[in-house]
């Protein structure tokens, strides 16, 4: 089963990857996470990506194709996949087709309003790397992971401005992925501004149906 999700910045893509995950047993590959652990380890392709990640912008196909490529073929993701953040544009969905199949492809759909203010009230543990929100998921006391005991911090590119530009960035150069998997007959719409549970609910009929039409 090799599923891919299409979506804004914040619509909920790694919340709804990670359940799906977790109730079919395939990996989560998400690239945002993938770059970022390469700029935290400063690795070549790390360097090259930072001061696009930093600044909302797309980093080059050729860096995050790699990067794609080299997950999929590894033994965990051989019984399939669930990619978040690639590919995000077409000509990405054409390097992804000359070396992986895609079974379906869920559209988390949500409006501006909504998806700006998730990512503008993110919180991220600077230790051990949990996600809150300071007004639907807050921590026991502010600042401060329940977890770890450790402070929390606002990502360089969840600030207003940067959300801003990551929206713009995706309607201008991801959105044409929409029309590109919906005549490969492929793409199913998710109404994304529901909870968890049914955007989840959504998105596994939706797989599932997939499955069973092959």
């Amino acid at each position: 089963m090799n599923v891919v999700l299409l979506g804004a910045p914040g619509v909920g893509k790694g919340t709804v990857a990670k359940r799906l995950s977790e109730r079919y047993g395939i990996p989560h590959i998400s690239t945002g996470d993938l770059l970022r652990s390469a700029i935290d380890r400063a690795t070549p392709v790390g360097l090259k990506a930072k001061s696009f990640v930093d600044s909302g912008r797309l980093v080059p196909d050729e860096i995050v194709t790699e990067l794609v490529e080299t997950n999929l073929r590894s033994p965990s993701a051989s019984k399939g996949f669930l990619l978040d953040g690639y590919p995000r544009t077409v000509v990405q969905a054409d390097a992804l087709a000359s070396f992986s199949s895609v079974d379906r492809v869920l559209n988390l759909v949500a409006p501006k309003k909504v998806i700006l203010e998730r990512l503008s009230g993110r919180r991220t543990c600077r230790k051990c790397g949990v996600v809150y929100h300071v007004k639907n998921i807050p921590p026991r006391k502010a600042g401060v992971c329940d977890s770890c005991g450790s402070g929390l911090y606002q990502r360089s590119d969840e600030s207003p401005e940067v959300v801003m530009e990551r929206l713009s960035v995706y309607e201008n150069e991801t959105s044409p992925l929409v029309d590109f998997y919906r005549n490969e007959g492929l793409l199913v719409d998710v109404d994304a501004t529901l909870d968890v549970a049914g955007v989840v609910r959504q998105c596994v009929a939706a797989v599932e149906e997939g499955v069973s039409d092959e």
